[in-house]
């Protein structure tokens, strides 16, 4: 696809060919080259995408904090580097405002913010330069352009908090003193990307019509889905009167924050949620419930279940029709995520190491089939759940008969297998296209064989992000990864935003309870006060906001498990201190009989502080503008 391409060719610097040189001859630091990149339709359009670049190096989750900092996914230190691990080191406390990790504020990388602004400032200011393009198109560009400038100011005040606003860049003779601009207040921050927002909304088009030219631009339901998530951000509690930034002021005494939670915030977010949700249904956005049958020869009801699940994400986007947004780069690591499941995938394990490890405290998150949390059930045996049992009749379509593994996996519903891999699970693919002949995980035989010396065949708990790789994907002899899209934004997410702006809004009520029970139905379990009442030793639970609440915090963090979603939400919610203030641990996996191995063992003690909840700006930035205030307890 045409923008595919261009986007590849503008934003791949580190592999520059000829066909990519006049991409990289627009970059706007180079001023020289203005006229010639306005001087005609075909020109803008590359600047264009050039605005677009930076929104599609986001597309590498190691660098996104809504997936590194989540907890969802540990990765081992190790000595062989096969990328820049450092967003996972986060949680192990080295974040320093000497040289910030992951710094999207300052700094000439290709995921500086500041540097994407101004590109999009570039083009709004010479929009209309190229004599060939038309009213419309015109239009519809200056939307797209719009967009992605909110879009950055928003990923920073994710980040940081209240953000300088680049709302026109300065002139080439100004002054030293103007380049120092202050912080504006949060509220302002918000309320200017929000501006952005819906002066963008109109002019965008409700659908790519040419998918061969434009798939991946943005629509209007892509907008209004994205205004719906800043809304419930502004009003969620690290950003509504949260009182540990009562007193963050500026240089010249203005609180940054706001003093007092706001509960109209929360009826905006409902309102823009549900404004959302019927566009994106009325141009014909549905939850994925469709059963894939390439390479399905044979496959119970059971596991096309299981597939259904998978395959919410690892669909095509062009043929999804959840998926409301994500960038055009795949997801380049499934060669980390997925086990070794053939002795000579173990042979590959220095290339594709399969090391990025699920704590447990990740897979307790999952209900039982009975739809409550594993802690609540009062017919599933949690006080035990450690002990090894054999695979049974009841649960084969999801463990190998016979085969022992923790009673933890027994009884599980469906989205625990369809987003784990562990001991004892069947996988189905990896070239194989019956469920009578799928393989198993022997992850107790994998460390065996690969040696004690050696995390790349297995993991460092003996649970894989199994949601993160297509079944499509083939490892044995070589390895051919099936490619996918990670979204950003997909229906059940939104479904899932309105039921908890709304619960915020009002409590429990029927249309709250609609929208948690379609993402529910999809995983076959039944609706959140039938569950409850049935199944919970606290069957009043739902019944009240604040047990809701738990219970939406709850099904958003199982729907959108490793999707780079539940590190954010886990921040606006305020709740990521309290996830990392336990030791995350994994199975005993230097052991290969179960009873020794089903022992849980520490593998990291994560450092998260109250001053982790926003990043700090570089220490030299501040240094430089005496203006800008650093953030709190940094």
């Amino acid at each position: 696809m045409k923008l595919y391409y261009k986007l590849i060719c503008f934003t791949m610097f580190c592999t520059v060919s000829i066909s990519c040189k006049k991409y990289l001859d627009i970059v706007p630091d180079n001023v020289g080259t203005l006229e010639y990149a306005f001087r005609n339709r075909n020109e803008a359009e590359n600047y264009l995408f050039g605005c677009y670049s930076t929104m599609q190096q986001l597309a590498d989750v190691t660098k996104n904090p809504g997936f590194t900092t989540s907890s969802e996914i540990i990765y081992p230190i190790l000595q062989t580097r096969f990328f820049d691990e450092s967003g996972f080191n986060l949680i192990r406390g080295i974040q320093t405002p000497a040289d910030p990790i992951l710094n999207y504020w300052s700094g000439n990388n290709a995921q500086s913010m500041y540097k994407a602004i101004r590109r999009c400032n570039i083009m709004l200011e010479n929009i209309d330069e190229p004599i060939d393009l038309k009213e419309p198109e015109k239009k519809r560009w200056i939307a797209e352009v719009k967009f992605l400038k909110a879009f950055y100011h928003y990923y920073l005040i994710r980040m940081y908090g209240p953000v300088v606003l680049i709302k026109e860049n300065n002139p080439t003779d100004v002054n030293l003193e103007a380049t120092k601009r202050k912080r504006a207040t949060l509220d302002e921050s918000f309320e200017y990307v929000l501006s952005l927002m819906n002066e963008a909304i109109p002019d965008l088009p409700p659908v790519i019509e040419n998918q061969t030219r434009e798939f991946g631009r943005i629509t209007k339901f892509m907008a209004m889905s994205l205004k719906a998530e800043m809304l419930a951000t502004a009003a969620s509690p690290l950003f509504n009167g949260n009182p540990d930034y009562a007193n963050f002021k500026d240089k010249v005494g203005r609180n940054l924050f706001p003093v007092a939670y706001d509960a109209d915030k929360w009826k905006d977010a409902a309102d823009a949620c549900k404004a959302a949700i019927e566009e994106c249904e009325a141009q014909g956005l549905k939850l994925n419930k469709e059963v894939p049958t390439t390479n399905v020869a044979e496959a119970s009801i059971e596991m096309k279940g299981v597939l259904v699940l998978q395959t919410t994400i690892t669909r095509r986007w062009e043929e999804n029709p959840e998926l409301i947004w994500a960038l055009n780069y795949g997801f380049n690591y499934q060669g980390y995520t997925i086990p070794k499941l053939t002795s000579k995938a173990v042979s590959m394990a220095n290339t594709y190491p399969s090391n990025w490890a699920v704590p447990i405290s990740t897979t307790e998150l999952f209900y039982t089939n009975n739809g409550v949390p594993i802690n609540e059930d009062k017919n599933w045996d949690y006080a035990d759940r450690f002990t090894p049992l054999p695979g049974d009749e009841a649960n084969k379509h999801y463990i190998k008969q016979d085969y022992q593994t923790a009673k933890a996996h027994f009884n599980r519903e469906k989205r625990f297998y369809a987003s784990l891999a562990f001991d004892g699970g069947i996988w189905f693919g990896n070239g194989k296209t019956k469920e009578s002949e799928a393989y198993h995980v022997e992850a107790r035989s994998q460390f065996a064989i690969a040696g004690p010396k050696s995390l790349n065949s297995t993991n460092i708990t003996g649970y894989w992000p199994k949601k993160l790789v297509n079944y499509l994907t083939n490892m044995d002899e070589s390895f051919t990864p099936a490619d996918f899209k990670m979204p950003l934004i997909r229906l059940a997410g939104l479904y899932l935003l309105y039921a908890e702006a709304l619960n915020e809004v009002q409590g429990p009520d029927a249309e709250v309870f609609k929208y948690l029970d379609m993402v529910r139905e999809r995983a076959g379990l039944k609706g959140i006060q039938e569950s409850w009442a049935a199944y919970s030793k606290n069957p009043g639970k739902p019944e009240t906001k604040e047990g809701l609440r738990q219970i939406i915090h709850q099904e958003r963090r199982i729907e959108l498990c490793f999707e780079g979603q539940s590190g954010w939400d886990l921040r606006r919610w305020k709740e990521l201190q309290g996830v990392l203030g336990r030791p995350l641990q994994g199975w005993n996996i230097t052991e290969e009989d179960a009873a020794s191995y089903y022992r849980p063992q520490t593998v990291l003690i994560p450092v998260f502080g109250l001053k982790d909840y926003l990043w700090p700006i570089q220490t030299f930035d501040v240094i430089v503008n005496e203006n800008l205030t650093q953030n709190p307890y940094w």
